[in-house]
């Protein structure tokens, strides 16, 4: 009996979707045959050979299982056990991860600044740098840490990164970009990689691939090298160094392959555009900010709410604030299944 919901109403998050046929195809690939454990393989080589080309540097690269492993291991690479690190209030590290970031850093505190749309606000960001820096009795700054696309579904501008990685560096301290949604804001800017991580500043990157197209891999991509061997240890001795990691490796090859990330990600985009293009034209429907990802939030009327539930409609609502709901689209949805939650919405208005 399958487990599975009817993907055509589901827009809760893009985690619920399956993995792209090729990655499906490069898994049963690598099943045959026997190859070396614990990442020592031909495919986890090609993959690292693979992004050194696509970030134009010479990069490591670690699988990870998860994207709290990615984020929590990058983090505790960067920060020891009396650091901070400094994070937007709704980030997922400091509202989704159940602590792993403390956890994996041995104790070290998260600390939540504002900004509008979920961006850290760099004039929040100049004095915390230097609070109580060098003193005993308090966290030491030591690493800044911003999700790209965010939590409210914005893109960090390439200049708003650089303006960031700069108040960190000038600081001292280091820059984790968590990009659970990395692709999308890569396919939102028409920017390379580059230009968005290593080249702004970014020391350690959470290489999210779940949430577009992947069936269990994500990756730690290291710009600054000198991290490798830390992160080796510590990958390990958190059950993260897998043993046929071919198989993670598999999934990543076929992701990089032929830019299936950015085409799966550029379709999710789309899709959020046109279900936000529809919903704007609803008087009812108040959109809150701009869909530049995959991720949209608005606020619908509690009759609209109530008779898409009805209907078997997933997304989140009344999590955030009354009467806000969040649909998040992903490679899987069609332009059918946004016209028929459009068709939804309207209904319910009339």
């Amino acid at each position: 009996m399958s487990t599975t919901i009817p993907a055509a109403r589901i827009f809760s998050s893009d985690n619920v979707a399956g993995a792209s046929p090729e990655i499906i195809d490069a898994v049963a690939r690598a099943a045959s045959g026997q190859a070396r454990p614990y990442g020592a393989d031909s495919i986890t080589a090609d993959v690292r050979r693979r992004l050194c080309e696509i970030f134009e540097h010479d990069v490591d690269l670690l699988l990870v299982s998860t994207g709290s492993a990615a984020n929590a291991l990058s983090l505790a690479a960067l920060t020891p056990p009396w650091g901070s690190v400094l994070c937007h209030r709704d980030s997922h590290i400091n509202n989704d991860e159940c602590g792993a970031p403390e956890f994996y850093t041995a104790g070290a505190k998260l600390v939540p600044l504002g900004g509008d749309d979920a961006k850290i606000d760099p004039d929040e960001l100049r004095p915390a740098v230097r609070h109580k820096a060098g003193d005993v009795h308090s966290v030491e700054p030591s690493v800044v840490s911003i999700t790209q696309a965010t939590e409210t579904g914005a893109v960090y501008t390439l200049d708003e990164i650089h303006t960031l990685g700069s108040i960190a560096k000038d600081a001292g301290l280091r820059l984790h970009m968590d990009g659970a949604r990395f692709a999308g804001a890569v396919a939102a800017l028409g920017c390379t990689p580059a230009e968005m991580t290593w080249q702004a500043g970014v020391d350690l990157l959470s290489f999210g691939a779940t949430k577009n197209g992947t069936m269990t891999a994500d990756a730690i991509v290291v710009f600054d090298r000198t991290l490798t061997a830390e992160l080796a240890f510590r990958a390990k001795r958190a059950g993260q160094l897998a043993s046929k990691m071919r198989f993670h490796a598999a999934q990543f090859d076929a992701y990089l392959t032929d830019d299936l990330w950015l085409r799966n990600a550029t379709h999710a985009n789309a899709m959020a555009a046109r279900l936000q293009e529809g919903l704007k034209a609803i008087p009812e429907v108040g959109l809150l900010g701009a869909a530049e990802a995959n991720v949209l939030f608005c606020r619908l009327p509690q009759q609209v709410t109530e008779g898409l539930l009805a209907d078997g409609y997933a997304f989140y609502h009344d999590r955030w604030e009354a009467g806000v709901v969040r649909f998040v689209t992903s490679f899987a949805t069609t332009s059918q299944d946004v016209d028929d939650l459009l068709h939804a919405v309207r209904r319910y208005t009339a």
